[in-house]
């Protein structure tokens, strides 16, 4: 039996990838902040698919958290095979006036964690010749964002971190994946305050289900990047061909609040 490890496992994306892993047989450590909701998703899990949840209650956007995951499933014994690095938000403001600490958190959580979790079970799986990570990025990190600066910033850093790991680590029989999916029907939009934007506001959006499907299957098959809908992922390449001071203002005006 393998293990799957999932953060940010109490809601959206990354619950839907423990059903999907849990369906197919892999027992889990399922990592979030909230301890009533872990609770509730390991009954369900496990009385639906027999397979075992360990839960972790952390909030991964404080110093050394990623070493005391890793620790944990050390001192349980838990090997880890599927790393799925999905713990992350977003904030909607100008930057000058957003707040600086919800911004830190962002950093910490989306970068540093992201990163520390990957080099202490990479270095295991390294050493076993087997493994595979899935680091969840988004479309944002193909373009510079107005309104979500850091946001974008730090999804870039994922996108560009992932590659150049997978790069290193796929002859030694790891793979890396980049799961980039666009807007998705979440709870991100109202976690960075963003329901009234263009970007979403009206639009019919992929289910976190499809999402967590398609991420799946990319991993599994060991795609470096996997991009999550044909129209992303035209809009994702297509930047490469145009003005980067063209492509921030088009950023900009899909961001910017709905009239």
């Amino acid at each position: 039996m393998t293990t799957a490890l999932i953060t940010g496992a109490s809601n959206g994306i990354g619950l839907e990838l423990a059903k999907v892993h849990a369906s197919k047989g892999d027992h889990l450590v399922l990592v979030a902040r909230s301890q009533s909701k872990l609770e509730e998703i390991k009954t369900s899990l496990e009385n639906l698919y027999k397979v075992k949840v360990y839960t972790i209650v952390k909030d991964l956007s404080l110093s050394n958290a990623a070493q005391e995951v890793y620790d944990e499933t050390q001192k349980q014994n838990i090997q880890i095979a599927y790393l799925i690095n999905n713990a992350g938000f977003g904030d909607f403001g100008m930057f000058a006036e957003t707040d600086w600490n919800k911004e830190l958190q962002m950093i910490n959580l989306n970068m540093t964690t992201l990163t520390h979790l990957t080099k202490l079970y990479l270095q295991d799986m390294v050493k076993r010749r087997s493994g595979k990570i899935m680091n969840v990025a988004s479309t944002a990190a193909f373009q510079s964002g107005p309104t979500m600066a850091v946001y974008y910033a730090t999804k870039a850093y994922v996108l560009s971190f992932s590659e150049a790991i997978d790069n290193e680590v796929r002859d030694k029989g790891v793979t890396v994946t980049a799961l980039c999916p666009g807007a998705t029907e979440s709870g991100f939009q109202a976690a960075a305050a963003m329901e009234e934007s263009n970007l979403v506001k009206g639009k019919k959006l992929p289910t976190s289900k499809e999402v967590a499907e398609y991420g799946y299957a990319a991993m599994i098959k060991g795609k470096t990047v996997a991009i999550h809908g044909f129209k992303n992922w035209i809009m994702a390449n297509s930047v490469r061909f145009t003005p980067r001071a063209l492509v921030v203002k088009i950023t900009r005006k899909i961001q910017d609040k709905a009239n």
